[in-house]
């Protein structure tokens, strides 16, 4: 069985940035992280043992953090959750990723121009959670089943960093459909890492039997890589490190493919493509894996 990796795939810088920031805290116990760092329970694992005290995405909507520094994860906040934290006394160290940032400010930028904002994600994602807590009126809008007739006649769109751009076009298609007399402003809010991630796997698919997707299994842009393989009709196993690989999976292929998620460590991903590599090889022969390109 020959092994082929995506010639895109793994950490983004925005997961690398953060994790630098929280490489160089010397006290972890005096910091509170104020939810998942990263979607990837590898890296919470990791994370836990190092001594940090971390609230659940659900904890922190609830309550205030114990220490008194405050770590803001990848996926960022809403304006009125930071205003909380510092009136509580919090010190913020702020990790959000900027092209987070850049949806916060297109979205509150549309609705000071009088647009009622389409959100395009997941409802209950943190991402999307912190975009909304500012807006006034909006809607999330998850696939172009949920578009409807807005009663506004401005309507701006944006997107959560992880959508994949062909949903996006169906729904911006959806929108204007439904809203024939609404005057409709789009903002392309979806990041390049997860745009080069989506068309390297296009690349990809063209090239393999099936393919392993290695990352968290609440990563959205890991369940989106999944998503494409399932609607190009490749078989997709989703494992988060190579302790979930089963080699009865492969026994009927000759070609696989291998990518992961913004959230995936370098050394995982090495991981669970050493093991693809043993298993197949099999009891009676060694074949080297081919690369399409270099991991980033």
């Amino acid at each position: 069985m020959r092994v082929i990796r995506a010639d895109v795939m793994g950490m983004c810088f925005g997961v690398r940035d953060a994790l630098e920031v929280i490489e160089a805290i010397d006290e972890p116990r005096a910091l509170t992280i104020h939810g998942q760092l990263v979607h990837n329970e590898i890296v919470q694992s990791q994370l836990e043992s190092r001594g940090f005290v971390i609230e659940s995405e659900a904890e922190r909507k609830n309550s205030l953090p114990k220490t008194s520094a405050v770590l803001i994860t990848a996926h960022g906040i809403s304006d009125r959750e930071r205003k909380r934290l510092e009136a509580a006394g919090k010190k913020i160290v702020d990790t959000t990723c900027p092209l987070v940032t850049r949806v916060h400010l297109a979205a509150r930028s549309l609705q000071a121009e009088g647009y009622h904002v389409l959100v395009i994600g997941r409802r209950g994602h943190v991402e999307v959670d912190g975009i909304t807590e500012d807006l006034e009126h909006f809607d999330v809008i998850e696939s172009p089943a949920d578009v409807t007739s807005y009663p506004s006649l401005r309507l701006g769109i944006v997107c959560q960093t992880t959508s994949v751009e062909p949903r996006v076009a169906s729904i911006r298609a959806m929108v204007a459909l439904r809203n024939p007399d609404a005057e409709i402003k789009f903002i392309d809010t979806v990041c390049l890492p997860t745009k080069e991630h989506q068309r390297a796997l296009e690349r990809l698919l063209d090239r393999v039997e099936a393919v392993v997707v290695v990352g968290g299994l609440n990563s959205n842009n890991t369940r989106e890589l999944v998503a494409r393989c399932r609607e190009r009709d490749r078989p997709v196993f989703h494992v988060r490190s190579a302790a979930d690989l089963d080699p009865a999976w492969f026994k009927n292929f000759a070609t696989l493919g291998l990518t992961a998620g913004t959230s995936t460590l370098p050394e995982t991903i090495d991981e669970v493509h050493r093991a693809l590599v043993w298993i197949g090889a099999g009891p009676l022969k060694f074949e080297e894996s081919e690369s399409i390109g270099s991991m980033r």
